[in-house]
């Protein structure tokens, strides 16, 4: 069983979702756990809950990642509270989905912004901590759709895609430090997005998948958890794919 005991990981946009099971999986294996989101009952909520079942300390932040002043303060939290930041994992994440004829620049900007800039802004925070620590792993959570496109996803697809090269140009970087830093690609994951989709819809989606089945939140989290550990201490700027055969690289 994978120990993370005395590490502190800090999870953006873990309120709920994908998040909230990444953030579970990371505590069930002994790591503090700073929840930070922009839904301050659900995060509240998330860290009392995670604390309680998982026996970790645990921290809620209000923080939006668009704001870099806001990720300095969520940065100071964390080390006010746990005097380091082993893991960082960049989840939050929107969609603004449309055909691109159709798309406003507001939606491009704003998925951009959160998807992209607010990895960026979240890890410039911590960053200079973990590299004067010579240790910690960085996660990105990315997309299938950043390795293969999607139609009607030209701003999704372009964020993470983004993401992705950002991965792997800072773990360049980050290596003689002993930072590293990687991706996780989830493909088609049960999700609020998911859930409202028709059976026929659903259908469809599903002939793109080999194992012909949706992924779960925990799948995703599973992965974090690998990415987050001593397992992975040779592996950087790698992309984790979690798509049940969608990409086959």
């Amino acid at each position: 069983m994978i120990n993370l005991k005395g590490k502190v990981a800090v999870i953006t946009g873990s309120g709920r979702g994908i998040g909230k099971s990444v953030a579970e999986k990371l505590a069930e294996a002994g790591a503090d756990i700073i929840i930070t989101d922009i839904l301050v009952e659900a995060g509240e909520a998330t860290a009392k809950e995670i604390a309680k079942k998982y026996n970790v300390e645990t921290l809620f932040v209000e923080s939006n990642v668009t704001n870099s002043e806001s990720c300095v303060a969520l940065a100071k939290a964390t080390m006010e509270k746990f005097g380091r930041i082993d893991i960082l994992v960049n989840n939050a994440g929107i969609t603004r989905d449309g055909l691109f004829m159709r798309m406003k620049e507001i939606d491009f900007d704003l998925v951009i912004d959160i998807n992209l800039k607010g990895a960026f802004n979240t890890t410039q925070a911590f960053y200079r901590t973990m590299t004067k620590q010579r240790t910690g792993s960085i996660i990105n959570m990315a997309s299938v759709v950043g390795l293969m496109g999607n139609a009607g996803q030209v701003n999704y697809s372009a964020s993470k895609a983004g993401l992705i090269g950002m991965t792997k140009s800072l773990a360049r970087e980050a290596a003689k430090r002993n930072v590293r830093v990687n991706a996780v690609a989830p493909g088609y994951i049960q999700s609020e997005m998911t859930d409202v989709l028709s059976p026929e819809a659903k259908e469809m989606m599903m002939r793109n998948v080999p194992l012909e089945i949706m992924g779960t939140p925990e799948d995703v989290a599973n992965a974090v958890l690998f990415l987050s550990s001593d397992l992975s201490s040779y592996i950087t700027g790698q992309t984790l794919s979690v798509n049940g055969g969608m990409i086959m690289q």
